[in-house]
């Protein structure tokens, strides 16, 4: 971020993290489809988990994950992660207001690197904004298998205003 902002906060207050979290889980009804869940949300990080279940399969001999999830849970984590960065840079404005924030956030490019396929009983996703800037905020993302192994990368561009 850049020098002129405030040093970001080392958590967010409850009423912010629980409203975060419902917009997430259950207001983004296709994460809700996906079963994404945020495990830890903090303003440098987020981190989220992802059971396997019969609905997300992509190749059925494997009972492998479809690509199409792990792209879409890496997307919805980077998001995630500015999110929590703007909210973070507004930490001055009531945590209801900064949540109004996000109405124009979109996702405007991403690009996912598939370095083994998706096998296991779960996968964790984590993401973190390489920078925020007045419009844009550029992200990276991990998304892994049970045992910590990194099997897809991501990264992504969103507009923020």
């Amino acid at each position: 971020m850049s020098k002129t902002h405030a040093p970001l906060p080392d958590a967010f207050e409850p009423e912010f993290e629980t409203g975060l979290k419902k917009i997430f889980e259950e207001m983004i009804v296709f994460n809700t489809v996906l079963g994404l869940k945020i495990t830890s949300l903090k303003p440098e990080t987020v981190t989220a988990r992802i059971d396997m279940k019969r609905e997300l399969i992509g190749h059925f001999s494997y009972n492998r994950l479809h690509g199409g999830v792990a792209a879409a849970g890496l997307d919805a984590l980077g998001g995630l992660a500015v999110m929590a960065a703007i909210g973070a840079r507004h930490m001055d404005e009531p945590p209801l207001d900064r949540l109004k924030r996000f109405a124009k956030l979109g996702t405007i490019d991403l690009r996912i690197d598939y370095l083994r396929p998706a096998i296991g009983e779960y996968f964790t996703l984590h993401a973190e904004v390489l920078r925020l800037g007045s419009r844009v905020a550029s992200t990276r993302m991990e998304f892994r298998g049970p045992d910590g192994t990194l099997m897809s990368t991501g990264t992504g561009a969103y507009i923020v205003s």
